[in-house]
């Protein structure tokens, strides 16, 4: 009898720590995430209300993608919710469908621009950040200033409502994570069920990494694609790579802070990036910068061996079902 009550203690315990480390990652890694997001939204939505020309409010979007990064790959609750996440960030864009809505709305200068409930219905490819770059660098868009003006104060409020939305509604969403398991949460029957869904994030997250924002630009030894890298003209596509790193290293390490060796792997292929000193990946065009590129790919992929080896096996989870399944 004995025996079967120091299992069951045992089982009892394991089930609380598992419990704790979502905990962490909930309220010490994406819930602060989402709040520095929601204030350097608010931020460039208070500086488009100011000035809505292009040049003051590049140093607010740079701000804002910085907070974005870290925390993007995260696609659970109220950021999935309506297709918030891709009304952030719409990349890629293969059909540059963004860019058509956009410059549709300045062709015909729509009230749409102009009333915030319509232009959230507006198409998300032409919103948030994607929208914003297009606005404030060089691209395609033409039309007249004033047009283009309030477009970015459009654009920056909806940004804005989106990230403060997210942020509120993340403590509801946070309590069902770490109450997995218990009487009334229909969401995540057990602190399993929760612990996996956080995992599959982070292993999704590292699959974007090396499959979009690096495999994309890489292309072949024969077709590299630089033009595909992730916020070419904002010179931030090798950036994003880096604070994403971080964030998911962020992430894993609240999950499975004994994994010593994931911190290593991931601290690895961040410094490769640190050292690249490529901003757009245009150096995946030239034999050398390729190289980088591709070194920086396999630690990454090193980083996602680590984690599914010191935290998955570790932890005796695998990757589930992921919102990005399939697209």
């Amino acid at each position: 009898m004995r025996h079967i009550q120091l299992v069951a203690s045992a089982i009892a315990l394991a089930g609380t720590i598992a419990h704790a480390d979502v905990g962490e990652v909930a309220r010490d890694v994406i819930g602060p995430a989402y709040r520095d997001f929601a204030a350097a939204t608010a931020a460039a939505n208070d500086a488009a209300m100011r000035d809505c020309s292009a040049a003051p409010l590049r140093d607010h979007y740079q701000d804002t993608w910085d907070e974005w990064a870290k925390i993007d790959f995260f696609r659970l609750g109220p950021v999935e919710e309506g297709g918030r996440a891709f009304a952030i960030s719409f990349w890629p864009d293969k059909k540059s469908s963004g860019q058509r809505a956009q410059q549709s709305l300045i062709d015909s200068n729509s009230g749409v621009i102009d009333d915030p409930e319509a232009f959230a219905t507006v198409s998300v490819a032409a919103r948030g950040l994607s929208g914003l770059e297009r606005l404030l660098y060089e691209s395609d868009l033409e039309g007249d200033e004033d047009v283009l003006c309030r477009l970015r104060r459009a654009t920056a409020a909806d940004l804005a409502r989106t990230a403060q939305e997210i942020a509120d509604e993340w403590p509801s969403f946070q309590e069902l994570l770490t109450s997995a398991g218990a009487e009334g949460n229909s969401r995540y029957l057990s602190p399993a069920e929760a612990q996996q869904a956080v995992y599959t994030q982070i292993i999704t997250g590292l699959d974007h990494l090396v499959t979009n924002r690096l495999g994309r630009p890489i292309g072949t030894a024969e077709k590299p694609r630089p033009d595909a890298a992730e916020a070419g003209p904002s010179g931030r596509s090798l950036r994003n790579i880096e604070l994403s790193l971080t964030g998911l290293r962020d992430a894993a390490m609240a999950l499975h802070p004994e994994a010593a060796a994931v911190q290593q792997k991931f601290d690895e292929a961040i410094a490769i990036a640190q050292e690249m000193n490529d901003p757009t990946l245009a150096g995946v065009a030239d034999p050398e910068g390729r190289k980088r590129a591709l070194a920086l790919a396999r630690a990454v992929l090193t980083a996602k061996l680590a984690v599914e080896t010191d935290i998955g096996m570790t932890l005796g989870i695998g990757v589930g079902f992921n919102s990005t399944d399939g697209d």
